[in-house]
């Protein structure tokens, strides 16, 4: 209320421990100076009084502690193009006002307690290219009117409580890349526009109650990169459509219906990384193709072949083929099956005389039959004695390693558990070997630091949240790994991680309180394993949130990581802090990509579990890193 003119200057920045401004009611021009950014998290309501800055183009609040409601004032705005309200904690319906911002191309509600339906007015959007309302309490269906909006590449709606069906005609408008609508209350069949939409890249269904023909449904995405649509009620085959899919490295479709062979054509799948197939009612061999031989298929009760956790063909097929046989000799078994049962205790009882006598006069170099190594594709017995003989009868010079459990031997072309062997002389594990070795390793050479730029230290992060968010939401029951750190994630001639080491691991029973012993690796292990000894998916999302951290520095961050951890004192942590010394970064991309990092492995180490994000959420946030233009990384979070 003066008569103040000129712009805000950038210098007011400076005042890091501003926590009050008010400029209002002056002559003030110009634009508003980026180092405001800097200052403490804004807080209180959105004021009404922004819909008096008819000329704003752009309005971005996001990522503070904004309460209240969005004003309705805010759709007098009328050349605005960006809103970005993610991240706050704003509440009650979305304004129906909203629709008269004809020109605006991005609206950000993400990560709120925004409630009510998506207005109707949204389909006079006509110009809108990215809407994200993700992560917030958000109901009813999804209105029609959002067809209309025909020019969107990002449509954004996970984690709500969205119900009914998917409106027809989304993909009108043949540009939309990125939807998502997981963890809704959504039903019904796929609308047949989008089984059509070849412009998408990132597809997530899943946790949802969706049905109809899954090979009708979906397969024709040539440049489809990602497709989560587990947890539904899908039916029909895996079509050979899905082939066609060149670029696509996540295919899941876990807990589903979905029946009939695995197609033997599906040359282009080679890219996969992550094939999650498992609890459906698949039937078959399994092809030869990189693309299902290391897919997750378990809970797959009509699949054989030779690859861990599923049968031979051989047994699978002579099983059938007696089950078939003993429909018509009922009576024939009903008459033998005593004899047959004397028998087998005969069979058994001289068996066992045998073995106990072989242990008793022979050794190991004498001995043909007591090598048992599971390994379903290979000769057990044969590959026994190369380990015995390519380690020299595990000779210390072999020694790479030494575990909680054992030590660690290297063998060419031994992270895949490819067996075991258990007999009176040698018990031990066979692993894919990872030529790099562990992080830690790695992170403590200052050579070999060096070689780990940027983008190798970001994929690696984002291969550890892969594997958690596998083990916690496509695993059942969920494994918890209880000891994530950078000893356990090796990495292989690529610097790809792998998750290692599930000598603690626990399986977590709905029924139980699954309280354990303390356990893990100092300056990983969640706090509250200290006094509750109860184990949860988010101890590992704790110790996920130090390794993070730790690869981007180089180093654990110690008693540092306390106050990156602390809400209150976060926004004062500069990012140069958190990164390490010997690696450049020139891009403002990289450094934005960088923040966005730090954030998100900082929200992992709040200290009351529920307040830290799900790995999924974690894994879906670094995923879609990609499918964003470089400007809005930050907004990922």
């Amino acid at each position: 209320m003066n008569q103040l003119s000129g712009i805000i200057p950038p210098t007011i920045g400076n005042l890091t421990n501003l926590v009050y401004l008010d400029v209002s009611i002056n002559k003030i021009s110009g634009k508003i100076p980026p180092r405001i950014g800097s200052l403490s998290k804004l807080s209180g309501s959105i004021p009404a009084s922004f819909g008096n800055l008819r000329n704003l183009q752009s309005l971005h609040l996001g990522d503070n502690k904004l309460s209240g409601s969005i004003p309705i004032t805010i759709g007098d705005l009328t050349e605005l193009k960006s809103v970005q309200f993610y991240l706050n904690q704003l509440s009650g319906p979305i304004p129906s006002e909203l629709g008269n911002l004809k020109k605006l191309t991005y609206l950000d509600l993400s990560d709120n307690q925004l409630s009510g339906p998506i207005p109707t007015s949204f389909g006079n959007l006509r110009n809108m290219q990215s809407l994200y309302l993700g992560a917030n309490k958000l109901s009813g269906s999804i209105p029609k009117e959002v067809a209309y909006m025909d020019k969107l590449v990002v449509l954004s709606m996970s984690y709500n409580d969205f119900s009914g069906h998917l409106p027809e005609r989304l993909c009108k408008g043949g540009k939309l890349e990125n939807f998502t609508v997981a963890s809704n209350k959504l039903t019904g069949p796929i609308p047949s526009s989008l089984s059509k939409c070849s412009s998408f890249k990132w597809v997530a269904f899943n946790n949802n109650s969706f049905i109809g023909n899954f090979s009708e449904a979906f397969g024709i995405h040539p440049e489809l990169l990602f497709i989560d649509l587990s947890d539904n009620d899908f039916h029909g085959e895996l079509s050979n459509n899905w082939g066609k899919c060149k670029d696509l490295t996540d295919l899941r479709v876990a807990r589903n219906n979905i029946g009939g062979r695995l197609p033997a054509d599906q040359s282009n799948l080679l890219r996969n990384e992550d094939v999650v197939l498992s609890y459906n009612e698949l039937e078959s061999p399994i092809p030869n193709n990189k693309a299902f031989m290391n897919a997750s298929l378990e809970g797959n009760k009509g699949l054989c072949g030779n690859i861990t956790r599923l049968q031979p063909c051989e047994r699978a097929s002579s099983v059938v083929k007696k089950h078939s046989m003993a429909k018509g000799r009922k009576l024939i078994l009903i008459t033998v099956l005593p004899v047959i049962g004397a028998l087998v205790l005969l069979c058994v009882f001289i068996g066992v005389l045998l073995m106990c006598n072989e242990r008793r006069v022979g050794d190991v170099e004498r001995r043909d039959g007591d090598g048992w190594l599971s390994i379903s594709m290979l000769d057990g017995k044969a590959l026994y004695w190369d380990i015995l003989n390519a380690t020299e009868e595990f000779d210390a010079k072999f020694c790479i390693g030494h575990g909680g459990h054992g030590s660690v031997y290297k063998h060419r072309n031994i992270v895949n558990l490819y067996g075991y062997c258990s007999n009176a002389q040698h018990w031990f594990l066979v692993y894919e070997y990872v030529e790099r070795g562990s992080l830690s390793i790695i992170l403590s050479n200052e050579v070999e630091s060096k070689k780990l730029d940027w983008l190798k230290r970001l994929n690696i992060i984002k291969g550890v949240a892969f594997a958690l968010s596998y083990m916690h939401e496509d695993c059942s029951p969920p494994i918890v790994h209880r000891d994530i750190s950078s000893s356990n994630v090796l990495l292989d001639s690529e610097y790809e991680g792998r998750v290692a080491d599930f000598g603690i691991a626990k399986l977590l029973n709905p029924d139980s309180s699954n309280c354990t012993a303390f356990a893990g690796t100092y300056g990983y292990v969640a706090p509250e394993l200290a006094y509750t000894m109860k184990v949860t998916e988010m101890c590992d999302v704790y110790s996920f949130g130090v390794l993070a951290l730790k690869i981007i520095k180089g180093k654990l961050l110690g008693d540092y990581i306390t106050v990156v951890a602390n809400s209150s004192t976060i926004d004062r942590v500069q990012l140069s802090d958190l990164l390490d010394e010997h690696i450049p970064y020139l891009a403002d991309e990289v450094k934005d990509v960088l923040a966005f990092i730090t954030k998100l492995a900082s929200s992992c180490l709040l200290e009351a579990p529920k307040s830290r994000p799900k790995m999924h959420l974690i894994s879906h946030r670094l995923s879609s890193m990609d499918a964003r233009p470089p400007t809005h990384v930050k907004r990922a979070l």
